[in-house]
């Protein structure tokens, strides 16, 4: 770990998807269950991106988190952290791409995009009921097809 998470690539589309984001004033979040030193040693090297998200909830690290995914704890928490919470959990959006973690965006009531390891596309048995959308990358995602602003 401590030597591949320094080196941790983005994947595709997810810096001009950030970007977008934030720039057209959508309030972002992370909510991983990554503790927060392997959080830190995996964003290093895009301090400028991550730091353009609202806030981080660190699930293994935050009490407030009671349950690992696919309990939808952590997402709970995450969006009762933005300055002004949304009224309703179905105007939030996931992107996730491990099966728990669909489960945890659909058990929070949320709309979830799933961006699985490709490996998942030849066994679909292990793509989550509930999801929204299913997407080989981030460069594939049409934010207007969620209400989001268009690129």
């Amino acid at each position: 770990q401590e030597n591949l998470f320094p080196e941790a690539k983005l994947l595709p589309g997810a810096e001009k998807l950030i970007n977008h984001l934030h720039r057209t004033g959508v309030n972002i979040a992370v909510a991983t269950s990554s503790p927060k030193d392997s959080y830190d040693m995996k964003t290093r090297r895009h301090k400028e991106l991550f730091s353009k998200f609202n806030h981080v909830v660190n699930g293994s690290d935050d009490p407030e988190v009671k349950r690992g995914k696919p309990s939808p704890d952590i997402f709970v928490v995450c969006a009762s952290r933005f300055a002004s919470p949304p009224d309703q959990p179905t105007s939030c959006l996931v992107f996730e791409d491990s099966p728990a973690g669909v489960k945890a965006a659909v058990g929070a009531g949320m709309q979830c995009v799933m961006v699985p390891d490709e490996r998942m596309f030849t066994t679909t048995q292990h793509i989550p009921q509930g999801v929204n959308k299913v997407i080989k990358s981030l460069a594939d995602f049409d934010p207007q097809e969620f209400g989001l602003p268009a690129y």
